[in-house]
């Protein structure tokens, strides 16, 4: 951001991008059970550091690393906790997945359980370029590292999911 550009409130940020946020969270492999809180300690991250946000990068880039730490420290902390089955799953996952066709929530589902197989790095990287569509450039300047590490990364993850693919093609465990 240049000094004559309006640095943009919290609420601008958050009508702006909240969806977002919450996908790019539900990408990272946080529960749908806990997309609202983790979201929200995305935006709580967001108020306190939005002063300092120089404008560098793009506001989505900015946010996308945001949510790339915080969805990382809550996988390491779902590690350490129990989650307790309720009898009635989130009501608008629920709908949305009764609105949707039978092929298009197995194709969620299997798309979620081959990114479940990747690090975090790798992750990361299939999420932001297939996924968000971000140029390379751009995933590697998120996830801070060279641009020929973020390639690395992403050839290594397509092999391990196809290979997964193809394991469970052929009826064999995939593991």
């Amino acid at each position: 951001m240049t000094s004559a550009d309006p640095e943009p409130t919290l609420r601008e940020v958050f009508d702006a991008h909240a969806a977002y946020v919450l996908r790019s969270l539900r990408h990272l492999g946080v529960a749908e059970s806990d997309i609202e809180d983790v979201g929200q300690e995305v935006f709580v991250t967001v108020h306190r550091r939005l002063a300092s946000f120089e404008g560098r990068s793009k506001l989505r880039t900015w946010l996308y690393g945001i949510c790339l730490r915080v969805a990382s420290d809550y996988r390491r902390r779902a590690y350490v906790r129990r989650e307790r089955a309720t009898a009635d799953p989130a009501r608008d996952v629920r709908e949305a997945e009764e609105r949707a066709p039978d092929a298009q929530v197995q194709a969620r589902n299997e798309l979620r359980a081959l990114l479940d197989l990747l690090d975090d790095d790798k992750r990361a990287v299939v999420v932001l370029y297939e996924i968000e569509g971000f140029s390379m450039k751009e995933v590697a300047e998120i996830l801070g590292c060279p641009l020929q590490t973020a390639y690395s990364r992403l050839h290594a993850a397509r092999d391990r999911m196809l290979a997964e693919y193809r394991s469970k093609a052929a009826g064999g465990a995939g593991r």
